[in-house]
């Protein structure tokens, strides 16, 4: 019954949200009360885990929220991104951004977290998408989606590859070998399916995209600041390499890739720690953004973005929290004990067989949990005990874990709500986009692991 009310839960939540046009807020408050109630979690055990989920989302990205928005809107408002897109388009093509970025994620930024890399390229998406044509901005967000979650599950140092890695007992070695591969490759094969899919009408910009007013009012600037041509601002952008425009980018992503290495290579110490950590990298981040504007455009300009940035964050704080709200009510439940005696089943079954359970128990729980790093250790730590009676090697069924575990990204999770804030998208539009991709994602890559099965 578990399983039934968490499907009834996220049903709700998703059909207030859609067909009665409910705030997300209201409706995944409801869908928690709903599934707490109904799973005998109790009237006070469910509100607590309502205010501790809201609370520990809250603790683990509020402040990389709110900083990476920040520097978001003065990048924004220095031309930086459009400057970056003017780049890229020169030097590989519109029709080649989408896979530029989902190969760039998927391979150089896994070792920064999922929420800081939506945060740090949903800007450059937004900008690039201007480039591509009508449907550049549900294409350029699915291969943000997809980049960000094929390098998260497979490559190494991603957060979930390296969990799943160490709860199988399989070497990092082993699991870059496969993961290399299958990250990118999924990553792109998934931009080309879904460039495939948005070419009929599939995608409708009037009820699929909802670009925050903040968002609209800073695009409309630059619109504003590049169609009057005001020469002495623009020499004054380009007085500046795109180089150091970008530090405020590049400056914390240096840091925080610095300091997943040293860990990784056991090198870290409690100083490299503090430079590594998200949190003070992107201060850093915004502190040299904030310093640029004010010297290049002034007190009132910088005013003016931070802002614009102030009124995009509350929102964000806000649905994420109540995304992570639902979550926690989840794990409440007993449903990981459920899927555990559903895989104790399994036990000396074909290999394919094997394979096959493994991504689907992930794909269940990330479905239910909403987090793809919680359903994926959950899933390992469910296998883990039974792995020597299985007739697969370790890093196969590790591998069918990360690929199951990205499976549809739905709105119990809180990076949901962060990326149809910052891409400016509707419910349905980040259903269209980050749903689907990961969706496509998910069953992309799980014939290349059945592949693996053969030789590993």
């Amino acid at each position: 019954m578990v399983a039934l009310h968490t499907a009834i839960a996220i049903v709700l939540a998703i059909g207030l949200i859609i067909r009665v046009k409910v705030d997300p807020v209201i409706s995944l408050i409801l869908a928690s009360l709903y599934l707490g109630l109904a799973a005998g979690v109790g009237f006070a055990g469910t509100i607590e885990a309502i205010a501790a989920g809201f609370g520990e989302i809250m603790a683990e990205v509020g402040l990389l929220i709110g900083f990476g928005v920040l520097i978001g809107a003065l990048l924004h408002s220095s031309g930086a991104f459009h400057r970056l897109v003017d780049v890229l388009v020169r030097v590989v093509g519109a029709t080649r951004l989408p896979y530029t970025m989902s190969t760039l994620l998927s391979t150089v930024l896994p070792s920064i977290y999922v929420d800081v890399q939506v945060v740090l390229a949903a800007p450059v998406a937004r900008s690039a998408s201007g480039y591509i044509g009508r449907n550049g901005l549900p294409l350029m967000a699915s291969a943000l989606g997809a980049g960000i979650f094929c390098g998260y599950v497979f490559v190494i140092p991603g957060l979930a590859a390296i969990s799943i890695a160490g709860l199988l007992d399989v070497s990092l070695g082993t699991w870059l070998l496969f993961g290399i591969v299958i990250g990118p490759a999924t990553a792109i094969l998934t931009s080309l399916i879904m460039r495939v899919a948005l070419r009929g009408r599939y995608w409708k910009p009037e009820t699929d995209e909802e670009v925050d007013e903040a968002l609209a009012e800073q695009e409309a600037h630059e619109a504003a600041v590049a169609a009057a041509g005001d020469a002495s601002e623009n020499d004054r952008r380009r007085s500046l390499p795109l180089l150091v425009l970008l530090l405020p980018i590049l400056v914390p992503l240096v840091l925080i890739g610095f300091g997943a290495f040293a860990e990784l290579f056991d090198f870290s110490n409690s100083f490299i720690a503090f430079l590594g950590n998200a949190v003070f990298a992107l201060f850093v981040g915004l502190l040299i953004a904030y310093l640029m504007s004010r010297l290049r455009a002034g007190l009132e300009p910088t005013g003016e973005a931070m802002h614009e940035g102030f009124h995009t964050t509350g929102e964000i704080l806000l649905i994420t929290g109540v995304g992570g709200s639902l979550g926690a009510v989840i794990t409440e439940t007993s449903l990981d004990k459920v899927l555990a005696d559903l895989f104790q089943a399994d036990t000396g079954a074909p290999v394919i067989l094997s394979v096959l359970l493994a991504w689907f128990i992930a794909a269940l729980l990330h479905l239910a949990i909403g987090s793809v790093s919680v359903a994926a250790i959950t899933a390992a730590g469910i296998i883990a005990p039974i792995l020597g009676s299985l007739s697969v090697s370790p890093v196969v069924i590790g591998l069918a874990i990360a690929s199951g575990a990205m499976f549809a990204l739905q709105v119990n999770s809180n990076f949901f709500w962060m990326f149809k804030a910052l891409l400016g998208l509707s419910t349905k539009g980040t259903l269209k986009t980050l749903t689907a991709a990961t969706s496509i994602a998910s069953v992309v890559s799980l014939p290349m692991v059945v592949v693996v099965s053969f030789f590993a």
